[in-house]
């Protein structure tokens, strides 16, 4: 080899090695980052006692050697703290961070080190036993800085073949652990250089307090960490720190990851984390790493957009190299611009809360997008983006009991076909053979079917949760399909669907299900539309269904003025009967934006005239998928009482 090629070898080699083990503008956790891959190099967990003179006992920890570990090397080291109610164990038994970093270091995304957990609750008895919460158990969770910094460091250190300089020392947790890192690690610039907290709870200390002194901090760190999921309750705690650091010019990541206060967010900061740490540090990639987006929960499996950032926007994407035009029609319609490999891409502006149906224009033509869910919507198939929020923890599928989703097809003698409908039964329904249960037939709205209610309306998970919290009694909830083969939704239409319920829908379920066949086990509830025939078919009949729902409906005026006008007769004649009959007649709105909010209150100034006794409720959101699922949320609690 002559000595220019020989020159040339050097430099490349030099630039792969740079490359290798530099810093990188990681993304999200991929599918699959967490389980275990067979044909790759394994670490290894043990678990080592010290002595700690702090605590006046010996303590146990946990010790992850990365694959390849040789004591002739010397390694960094991660020290990776557990929440309130766990232990040295809890991020092994929940996380398994072994399974995230082995799958990390087969794609060379690591720098080899040593990662400890130690146990955070320094006191004696250090089990997460009896009342987590006692103030001397709190207390040992604060005392633990000694014990890590004099006992356990020193351990580590003296054990394994390891640095022992601040520059190769990080500290990140979760939760409690997440504020004990940030405590620690900022308190303790001259031990700890990378700096993560998870999910940090309200042991954090306030940001004045963590950097007092902002210039020494940025001379300092090389990296400081802050995440939290976006439905966390304890978000604002690091969101605070967040705007001090932005404030004083503290270089960080704050990343805003989709979920709660769980080990789904814990385990996709770990991976993000651990990936930056221990290697040259870019700081200019800190805000591209805060900002980047997360797959939305409405994605097919494992396609990475669209993306809902942390801003509340989100980012579309589809290859259609032979477009010549391409736009995303969410209500607004947004140009997209292509990229050299056929990939256009768009940025909404921030977007409400809940869920949203949208199409891909492409050369004029409204498709579904490949990567998104499609959802019955808008009169057609369409895709749906659900934005997260704080306040819809009460739909998320958590450990409990779980009901079921069936689909019955049934022929109906009104309109001459077979028709279906989904139904929900709750648990314990095939267990349980002699059991019976109250119904609520519940309707969705135009442009949609039967299978709104279970699939936008998340209507199983939200009577799961409720049924296992004891806050609604268990029960049978029929998603009707409203849709009737006649033009228009003038009075005809409502006549043939009121017959359609009564003389097939209902019959078919008592006949066939475990059905309660008393009025007072019946309810009648349903959106837009569905208020609408729940007006029609309801008002009619107290003597089949004691309670009614309306969402989001009232009589349209002036189309069905005369409709409204007959029945405000019926019912100023019946007043007594349908007060009587009626448990509960709950009316709710999405608030003044709500498209039917002015009908309502019209429909409600009559009915105070005539007497009619009601509940009003509103919930903002306007017309619109969040609004409802907190509107059966309510009513499923007030019904079968």
């Amino acid at each position: 080899m002559n000595k220019h090629k020989f020159l040339l070898f050097v430099v490349c080699l030099c630039v792969f090695a740079t490359n290798s083990h530099s810093q990188n503008t990681t993304t999200s956790a991929p599918l699959g980052f967490d389980i275990i891959q067979d044909g790759i190099a394994h670490g290894k967990i043990d678990t080592i006692t010290y002595n700690s003179k702090t605590v006046g006992s010996t303590r146990k920890a946990l010790v992850y050697t990365p694959p390849g570990y040789s004591k002739d090397k010397k390694y960094p080291v991660l020290y990776l703290l557990h929440g309130i109610g766990g232990d040295e164990k809890e991020w092994f038994k929940n996380g398994h961070p072994e399974v995230i970093l082995d799958n990390l270091y087969a794609e060379n995304k690591l720098e080899p080190m040593i990662v400890v957990f130690p146990n955070g609750r320094a006191m004696k008895d250090d089990r997460a036993t009896g009342n987590i919460m006692a103030p001397d158990k709190v207390q040992a969770f604060a005392t633990f800085e000694q014990d890590l910094i004099k006992d356990l460091i020193p351990f580590i250190e003296k054990s394994y073949p390891v640095f022992k300089d601040r520059e190769h020392r990080a500290i990140a947790g979760l939760s409690m652990g997440g504020g004990q890192s940030l405590n620690f690690g900022l308190g303790n610039l001259d031990k700890f250089a990378w700096v993560g907290g998870f999910s940090s709870a309200p042991n954090t200390k306030k940001p004045e307090e963590l950097v007092p002194d902002p210039v020494k901090a940025k001379e300092l760190l090389k990296l400081l960490w802050i995440s939290c999921g976006d439905k966390d309750g304890l978000i604002p705690f690091s969101r605070r720190t967040h705007d001090y650091l932005k404030a004083n010019n503290v270089p960080h990541i704050y990343y805003v990851d989709h979920g709660y206060h769980d080990f789904k967010v814990w385990k996709n900061s770990l991976y993000m984390f651990s990936q930056l740490i221990f290697k040259p540090v870019d700081i200019a990639s800190f805000d591209k790493i805060s900002s980047t987006g997360r797959p939305a929960e409405t994605n097919i499996r494992s396609a990475r957009y669209p993306q809902i950032l942390p801003n509340g926007q989100a980012t579309f994407r589809i290859k259609a190299p032979e477009a010549q035009k391409v736009q995303l029609d969410q209500g607004k319609k947004y140009d997209m611009v292509k990229n050299a490999e056929g990939m256009w891409e768009t940025t909404t502006d921030s977007l409400s809360e809940g869920f949203h149906y949208y199409s891909l224009i492409i050369d004029g033509v409204a498709v579904a997008d490949p990567s998104s869910e499609s959802f019955y919507g808008m009169g057609r198939m369409a895709s749906g983006i659900e934005v997260p929020f704080r306040g819809d923890a009460y739909y998320e599928v958590r450990n409990v009991p779980h009901g079921d989703i069936r689909i019955k097809n049934y022929y109906s003698n009104v309109t001459n076909s077979w028709r279906n409908f989904y139904m929900y039964t709750p648990p314990g329904y095939d267990q349980n053979p002699t059991e019976k249960y109250p119904v609520l037939y519940i309707l969705h709205g135009g442009g949609e079917d039967q299978r709104g209610w279970a699939t936008q309306g998340k209507t199983d998970l939200i009577l799961d949760n409720l049924i296992s919290e004891k806050k609604a009694v268990p029960m049978i909830v029929v998603m009707v399909d409203g849709n009737i083969p006649l033009n228009g939704f003038g009075e005809e239409t409502l006549k043939v669907f009121e017959k359609e319920l009564k003389q097939c829908v209902i019959p078919f379920v008592e006949k066939n299900y475990r059905a309660k066949t008393e009025a007072k086990d019946r309810a009648l509830a349903g959106l837009s539309m569905g208020g609408i025939q729940t007006l029609y078919a309801g008002v009619k009949n107290t003597d089949l269904f004691s309670y009614l729902g309306v969402f989001s409906s009232g009589w349209i005026q002036p189309m069905q003025k005369d409709i409204a006008d007959s029945q405000y007769v019926f019912m100023k004649t019946n007043a007594d009967k349908i007060n009587g009959n009626l448990k509960q007649f709950w009316i709710s709105q999405g608030g003044k934006e709500d498209i039917a909010w002015k009908n309502c209150q019209t429909m409600l100034l009559k009915f105070d005239e005539m007497k009619i006794n009601y509940t009003y409720s509103e919930y903002p959101g306007g017309h619109s998928w969040p609004v409802w699922r907190n509107n059966l949320y309510n009513f499923a609690q007030q019904i079968f009482k």
